[in-house]
């Protein structure tokens, strides 16, 4: 049996097939559970074996991990990042950078990423493959980062969030993705070939948006049955759909046509919310991107276009969160991360308790709630046997105080230990 002996600081990337017993100081089996004080887990093969009360030093050998005592909980999930960008207002490098580009920024944030206790993510928007390449060399093991659910690129409307403006029309053409579409049939097309080409997830931009370079605002871009189109095949391909949308009836009527989450939610009002409750849609707010896109306003980062569609937002962020607690919209944890620095996702978490949830329910958001979302449940979110072994360890007890999510001491995700 291959076996590591570790001391907390000098952790290191764990070979496959590895077994580790590790010795807890307070473990959170789940959100939902108390913390039940020391405990031993046993990992083989990327996966939990077994949970025991209390500290079992009768183990030997060199196959120790002693964690002291650190909080140990859940590998977190992200529901909506953006591993192949970073932040910036130069939209203009679209027609100068390659696509390949973001496979190595998202190598980069990839391990940004899990370091920051994030074991799986949702990709929510990439360019070409590079999602899918990425979501490869994790998967394999050839780049540390977590879990990827990739998108790929976008369903939008001609001219709309998610195709390219802001040059000359022989440029936007050019440059376009291949995923705009208009009408039913058209839109069936391109989740079809979304879903050939590797997609997990179906990715549409049902509204306009903050950071592109039309300024339309953020009201309803496709048709109701352009929408409906999309979901129905979707469903049919056993694929979900996000959409994102700002706009109080483009998300009413993304919610109507059986999208399943809704990305941001920015002006949802009660209206829209009750019929998100009524389909089962889900609310990913992305706190967060509004804080990250603020910080640029000012300082030539945006363009006059962006930072007045920016401000318009601003007054607006978190308020659909605490209706959608009251109302029993289900809410999962995003945070939109690539419109702000990469490793800064768990700052949502506080931004969560500030806008209505409790400690408990944000951490939820991040594992029960979000592995419900991606259809995962029985494999993340929970510390169980048969479980991915994805779990953390941090300070403090993250179920009173959600601040002791943001300093992450320790990540092992699929069974192997980040460094």
């Amino acid at each position: 049996m291959k076996a590591l002996l570790l001391a907390l600081p000098l952790l290191a990337l764990a070979g496959p097939g590895a077994a580790e017993t590790i010795l807890v100081g307070n473990l959170i089996t789940d959100a939902a559970s108390d913390p039940m004080g020391p405990a031993t887990v046993l990992v083989e093969d990327g996966k939990i074996v077994s949970i025991t009360a209390g500290i079992d030093r009768t183990a030997t050998g060199d196959d120790i991990i002693d964690l002291g005592d650190k909080t140990v909980l859940p590998g977190l999930i992200d529901t909506h990042v953006h591993l192949t960008g970073d932040p910036g207002g130069d939209f203009w490098k679209e027609a100068t950078e390659p696509g390949e580009w973001g496979v190595v920024v998202g190598v980069k944030n990839a391990l940004k990423t899990v370091k920051a206790g994030f074991t799986t993510v949702r990709e929510a928007g990439s360019a070409g493959q590079t999602a899918f390449a990425l979501r490869r060399g994790t998967d394999e093991g050839l780049i540390a980062g977590p879990r990827i659910i990739a998108a790929g690129p976008p369903l939008a409307i001609i001219g709309g969030h998610g195709d390219v403006s802001g040059f000359l029309p022989e440029i936007n053409d050019l440059l376009s993705s291949g995923f705009t579409c208009t009408g039913a049939v058209e839109c069936t097309a391109r989740v079809r070939k979304a879903s050939r080409n590797g997609s997990n997830v179906i990715k549409i931009t049902a509204t306009g948006g903050v950071l592109s370079q039309q300024g339309r605002g953020l009201g309803a871009h496709f048709t109701d049955d352009e929408m409906t189109a999309i979901a129905d095949t979707a469903h049919s391909l056993g694929l979900k759909v996000m959409a994102h949308a700002h706009g109080a009836r483009g998300v009413e009527a993304a919610a109507a046509a059986g999208i399943d989450s809704i990305e941001h939610g920015t002006f949802a009002d009660e209206q829209a919310l009750r019929v998100m409750k009524a389909r089962g849609t889900y609310l990913v707010p992305t706190l967060l991107a509004f804080r990250g896109v603020s910080e640029g306003l000012g300082t030539g980062m945006y363009t006059p276009v962006v930072e007045n569609k920016i401000r318009m937002t601003l007054s607006e962020v978190g308020k659909a969160v605490g209706l959608a607690k009251q109302l029993g919209v289900p809410v999962a944890f995003g945070t939109d991360a690539g419109v702000f620095a990469h490793g800064r996702n768990a700052e949502e978490f506080q931004m969560l308790v500030d806008a209505g949830m409790t400690p408990r329910e944000a951490l939820a958001s991040a594992t029960t709630v979000a592995a419900r979302l991606l259809d995962m449940e029985g494999q993340i979110g929970r510390i169980a046997p048969g479980y991915s072994a994805d779990l953390i360890a941090v300070s403090g007890n993250p179920l009173e105080d959600a601040a002791a999510l943001q300093q992450v001491d320790w990540v092992m995700a699929r069974g192997q230990i980040i460094d």
